[in-house]
């Protein structure tokens, strides 16, 4: 069957957002959020390991057995993260040192080992690359836009760049990263919701649109 890349793409970034609709990977979504940076650091590492991790595990899908797939998927995704956290080291070690114990946790992180399972290891190789894709631009977009926000009102500053003197030290701190997750999920849950309400009314009038038309016809026949 032909995969829907639109589909995988909406599904990735909006539908089935991993940080705001499935709510995982949410230890660095919680603690790297204090500023745009880390978030950009954070989800780019995510996303090469998963788009690498789906490829391999959708080209080994029929060799591994069922019954060690998930040591298998995990000893998979160990051996990318040791090569993400090798290249950071070496060519961006700012970033390194600031994703700290979380680089390697992406190793148990719940979003690659939930794509692997339900998708990777059911899936031919394009697919899967595509999920992983998306997926991780999904996860490095929310934690961009929460560490933009966090960042600015917690320090007057973006990427590093002072905008201004006023600052709210509360989103600098822990309970300002719950504080801005939950904000964050109830906006997205409301405007998903405001879209497919709106999704539905078009809906609905174009079936009473071709009804009616319909009735018509049928009267002047």
């Amino acid at each position: 069957m032909k995969a829907n890349y639109k589909n995988i793409a909406v599904d990735g970034l909006v539908k089935n957002n991993p940080t705001l609709k499935l709510v995982l990977g949410t230890c660095p979504t919680l603690a790297l959020t204090t500023m745009a940076m880390n978030g950009i650091g954070m989800g780019l590492a995510v996303t090469l390991v998963l788009i690498c991790s789906n490829a391999i595990i959708s080209l080994l899908r029929n060799i591994i057995p069922n019954k060690v797939r998930i040591p298998a998927f995990v000893l998979i995704i160990a051996s990318f993260v040791t090569i993400v956290r090798l290249l950071l080291d070496k060519l961006l070690p700012d970033i390194y040192e600031s994703l700290g114990i979380y680089l390697p946790l992406i190793v148990v992180n719940c979003i690659i080992l939930a794509r692997a399972e339900s998708f990777a290891s059911k899936n031919s190789l394009f697919p899967s690359i595509a999920d992983g894709l998306f997926m991780g631009l999904g996860f490095t977009v929310a934690l961009t836009l929460m560490g933009a926000f966090r960042e600015i009102l917690g320090s007057g500053m973006l990427f590093g760049i002072k905008l201004f003197d006023f600052s709210i030290a509360f989103f600098a701190s822990s309970a300002g990263s719950f504080f801005t997750y939950g904000l964050f999920i109830a906006m997205f849950a409301f405007i998903s919701s405001k879209i497919e309400k709106a999704k539905k009314l078009k809906a609905n009038a174009t079936n009473d649109l071709e009804q009616q038309t319909l009735k018509t016809i049928t009267e002047g026949e």
